[in-house]
């Protein structure tokens, strides 16, 4: 059974099928086909208004029957054009003369009209001479407006109808945006022929003939990427020239101007029978409404050489002559232009910029903000905003960005690596979204609004006009409208990342030299910046910046800016050299030179860690692919203990070669004290976080080495121990630096069954396994990595005493033979890898020994006597006591000794100072009152920066060293990772000084007291 034919125009998108049914029964459609009628509503965006307008044209010409009578292939324009227009279709309702506009099918691909065509159409319209330098009229007043206003909405029409017909809308946007640009400026070309027309009659031909009016097309207009409706932004430029102009004084030329240029817009705009075109706006001009309506060339550069706001060089960039003397408008062009490009230098001039955005936001009514497609978040201005910033920032040095309209920008700022390929493409695609929306609902009626409409039927005539050609069945408002919350959410997405980019204030600050990067201004910049080598430097510039690639360009814009960070840091020459090796890998990667140029902060980190650290620069150099870790805090945070445990049981699964489980084992050791020390220098982790983590990183590397190692094992017979690794001294207390060895203990229990002596050799054969699978050659090599050595000199008899021992030998050697220095030495045991039944077990035998009842006067005399002979035989020949910053005066051995000994004395009554820790163990010994307050907080202080020395020196040198440094540049190094501002090297070492002194002079005083 057919559906009802009410059924049928409700799918056709009628919001009224009763009403449309009583006009498809009109007398004026009588004889035509009902199915071809029905077709043509189908393709147009709102059939309601189609056709009620059809009807009413028939009514006043019969002749159209003929296009609708033809079919869909004739008459498919007709039905899109007044479905998509009311405005239109009342036009022709008034001009049905112009019917045959319809006359020609328009291409599936349509072009644009020439720009000189419509200038010489609208010109005639007037009754002017196309072909005069300064056309005249013949035609005035109203009759003059309505010729006018006719023949510019035929044209309005005929772009129109291709713009609806397009396959591809959004691809015809620019086209389309462009034409209506150049129709405005043709219209206000007649219309200027209509003002001198007009005033002549009062001053006279000559006096009007001599003085020249340039029009000056801005915004939209001047970027040829007007709206369908919009006002038209200008600025009016004038001059006496020739014959009688030589004898007009300055105020009669600006007087005849005024008048032109009011005549001009009273054509365009003023009462008429044919509806004003638009309002023509010159409240850009200098001084704005307050301003005179016209200046002279000259008058306009003395304003803004003196008075010009920031927001009037950014409106410049669109400034364009479109109407009016040509010779005049060029040299106004060229005279503005190099202030446009050199306002970015101004200061401040991004931030105002970036404030002018908001404010525009701001003001935006609360009722409107929701439905704002232009001003709104992730409207068009958004859009705007961030590429005219970008342009001017970057314009200065790069003349391929000197463009004027959106979408040619987009292109040029991808071309020249300013904005990444995606991201252009994404915010090209949603820039002519946006646009195509405006367009299509302005030209609904032809009103000027930026409005997305509230009623549901109009949002489906939207949907249906903004789909093309395609199947406007499957437009619909839920569809409309989450497609344009998605292109917002895209939009301002893109705007937050790139438009309050903190590159562009640094580039906005470089001069326009510096920002070339030209050989000549380079040199001296290197040179004034601090580069040693300034032209070993320029050699690293000239290979980076070689050749037309889009790498190239993308570190010629980088470079400016990088140099200058890495000569904030200690050593640029060196951090120079490591960009350009990461650079050297990683600069054809799709990711690493758009996020330098994307985020501020991942850029100047690297610069920052090249510059000051050895360690990291090396480690990047064959890990280079965590440079992707600066751009994010997140990825910068330390990776668990049990998480990189749970990735090393992963890979070392899918390997039976122990060589290559312990190469994946030793990378993801490298990577995290990679990750560590970078997040350490962008200040994301203090000291105590910096130690746990590097604990974790190693204790992850031991518990997949004893694996491999007891695989080993087990590959040539039953395995018949446990074994298990003690963490001791500061690997003990997790206090350990990028410098620091891992101190160790091995214990073993044979399982039930086995012999013991076999036992004790497999333990032997799996305790020498593991240390040397640790220090294996890890290829590609770091000199500045720290492998990960194990000491097990704190053992029970030290070096003499067995590698290994059972857990019953060391329950007997404690009972009968341990001394004092071992149990000060099991304070800070912690397992570290093993069966955790046995380390249960083994940290209950120590703490017996750690935490004694009794503390003896003979064990404190043999306590001080072995901290003597440490500071008398272990201290390097020739070091400085005092510059010494683990066994020197108030170094790291006084405050830990004397932490020690409180726990010898106090823990077993106070379980508080049973910890690995010697801050911990500080800590609570204050509260439980064994050091002042202060003293404590003395203490700590000295033990942290003492600490911190200490890993300083291998950041910075890749090597480790217990000394504070004498060179100037070295103690500059490690001040500034010690938190010190530049310069203040000297002042970081004086307060090292003092503390020590002053440390030592509290441990002098507690520690003899001990006891």
């Amino acid at each position: 059974m057919a559906p009802s034919l009410a059924r049928r125009l409700i799918a056709l998108g009628s919001a009224d099928p009763e009403r449309a049914e009583r006009f498809l029964a009109a007398r004026e459609l009588a004889g035509i086909d009902e199915e071809v009628l029905l077709a043509g509503l189908g393709v147009a965006p709102d059939p309601d208004t189609a056709l009620v307008t059809l009807v009413r044209l028939l009514e006043r010409d019969p002749r159209l029957r003929s296009t609708v009578e033809a079919g869909l292939a004739r008459s498919e324009s007709l039905f899109r054009l007044l479905g998509a227009s009311e405005a239109l279709g009342e036009f022709l309702v008034r001009r049905p003369e112009h019917l045959d506009v319809f006359d020609t099918v328009p291409s599936a691909e349509p072009r644009g009209a020439s720009p000189a065509a419509l200038r010489a159409s609208l010109l005639r319209s007037v009754g002017a001479d196309p072909a005069a330098k300064r056309p005249v009229a013949a035609r005035t007043g109203t009759d003059a407006y309505e010729a006018l206003r006719v023949r510019y909405r035929r044209h309005l029409c005929e772009l129109a109808i291709r713009d609806l017909g397009a396959a591809s809308p959004t691809d015809f946007l620019p086209t389309a945006a462009a034409e209506l640009a150049d129709l405005a400026a043709a219209a206000l070309e007649a219309g200027l022929a209509v003002a001198r027309a007009e005033a002549a009659a009062t001053f006279g031909d000559e006096a009007v003939a001599a003085v020249a009016l340039a029009v000056i097309g801005m915004g939209k207009c001047g970027a040829r990427e007007l709206n369908y409706i919009s006002d038209v932004d200008v600025i009016y430029v004038v001059e006496g020239s020739g014959g009688a102009g030589e004898s007009l004084d300055e105020a009669a030329v600006l007087k005849i101007g005024t008048a032109l240029a009011t005549g001009l817009s009273r054509a365009v705009s003023g009462m008429a029978r044919e509806p004003a075109l638009w309002q023509v706006d010159a409240n850009l001009r200098p001084e704005g409404k307050d301003g005179p309506l016209v200046r002279t060339l000259e008058s306009h550069l003395a304003y803004y050489a003196r008075w010009a706001q920031s927001w009037e060089f950014q409106a410049l960039l669109k400034a364009r002559w479109i109407a009016g003397d040509g010779d005049l408008g060029h040299r106004y062009e060229e005279a503005v232009a190099p202030l446009v490009w050199a306002s970015a230098g101004r200061e401040g001039f991004v931030e105002s910029v970036q404030a002018m955005r908001r404010r525009v936001t701001e003001h935006i009514p609360a009722a409107e903000a929701d439905r704002q497609i232009k001003l709104g978040t992730g409207g068009l201005r958004d859009v705007e905003f961030t590429v005219q910033l970008l342009q001017l920032v970057h314009g200065r040095a790069d003349d391929s960005l000197r463009v004027r309209d959106t979408t040619s920008a987009i292109a040029a700022l991808a071309a020249g690596g300013y904005i990444g390929r995606a991201a252009a493409a994404e915010f090209d695609a949603s820039y002519r979204r946006l646009r195509l929306l405006e367009h299509r609902i302005q030209l609904a009626h032809l009103r000027r609004t930026h409005l997305m409409p509230l009623k549901k039927d109009a949002l489906r005539a939207l949907a249906r006009s903004v789909q093309g050609v395609m199947d406007t069945s499957k437009a619909s408002p839920e569809s409309l409208l989450d497609s344009w919350h998605r292109t917002k959410r895209s939009v301002r997405e893109l705007h937050e990342r790139i438009f309050y980019r903190p590159l562009l204030n640094s580039v906005a600050n470089l001069s326009p030299e510096e920002a070339k990067l030209s050989p000549e201004a380079a040199q001296g910049r290197l040179a004034a910046l601090g580069y040693r080598d300034p032209q070993g430097a320029m050699r690293h510039i000239e290979a980076l910046t070689a050749g037309v690639s889009r790498r190239a360009a993308l570190q010629r814009q980088l470079l400016p800016v990088l140099l200058d960070w890495l000569a904030q840091g200690v050593d640029p020459d060196a951090g120079l050299l490591a960009f350009r090796r990461v650079s050297e890998t990683l600069g054809a990667t799709h990711w690493y030179l758009g996020m330098l140029r994307d985020s501020a902060a991942a850029a100047e980190r690297l610069c920052h860690v090249l510059a000051n650290s050895r360690l990291i620069a090396d480690l990047l150099e064959v890990s280079p692919e965590s440079v992707a870790w600066l751009g994010h805090d997140r990825e910068l945070a330390p990776v668990p203990l049990d998480v990189q445990w749970q990735e090393i049981q992963s890979k070392i699964s899918r390997h039976e070669d122990a060589t290559s489980r312990m190469r994946l084992i030793r990378l993801i050791r490298r990577r995290e004290i990679l990750r560590i020390a970078i997040a350490d220098s962008a200040g994301l982790l203090d000291q105590d976080g910096v130690g746990h983590a590097l604990a974790d990183a190693d204790q992850a590397a031991v518990l997949g080495a004893l694996r491999v190692a007891e695989d080993q094992a087990a590959s040539n017979g039953p395995l018949l121990t446990h074994v298990l690794v003690v963490a001791m001294g500061r690997e003990g207390g997790r206090e350990i630096g990028y410098g620091s060895d891992a101190d160790v203990m091995y214990v073993h229990r044979p399982l039930p069954g086995a012999d013991h002596d076999a036992a004790q050799r497999q333990a032997k054969e799996i305790v020498a396994s593991l240390s040397g699978l640790l220090t294996q050659p890890l290829k590609p090599a770091v000199q500045a990595e720290r492998v990960l050595q194990l000491d097990a000199d704190l053992r029970p008899e030290g070096k003499a005493g067995p590698l290994v021992r059972s857990l019953e030998s060391f329950a007997e050697y404690y009972r009968r033979w341990a001394l004092v220095w071992e149990a000060q030495a099991l304070l800070r045991a912690r397992p570290m890898a093993g069966d955790d039944s046995l380390a249960a077990d083994f940290m209950a035998l120590i703490d017996t020994v750690r935490y004694p009842q009794e503390l003896s006067a003979a064990d404190v005399t043999e306590i001080r006597r072995i901290k003597a002979r440490v500071e008398a035989e272990r201290l390097p020949r020739g070091a400085d006591p005092g510059r010494h910053v683990k066994l020197g005066r108030g170094g790291l051995s006084d405050v830990e000794w004397l932490v020690q000994v409180i726990q010898l004395e106090h823990a077993a009554e106070n379980p508080e100072l049973r910890t690995t820790s010697t801050l911990v163990a500080l800590a609570a010994a204050e509260r439980l009152g064994y050091v002042g307050e202060a003293e404590a907080t003395l203490l700590a202080e000295t033990w942290r920066l003492a600490s911190r020395v200490r890993s300083a020196n291998v950041v910075w040198s890749g090597r480790a060293s217990d000394m504070l440094p004498s060179s100037r540049r070295d103690l500059e190094a490690v001040a500034r990772w010690c938190g010190y501002a530049p310069g203040q090297a000297t002042a970081f070492e004086q307060r090292y000084l003092q503390l020590t002194r002053r440390t030592r002079h509290v441990f002098e005083e507690r520690f003899y007291a001990a006891g």
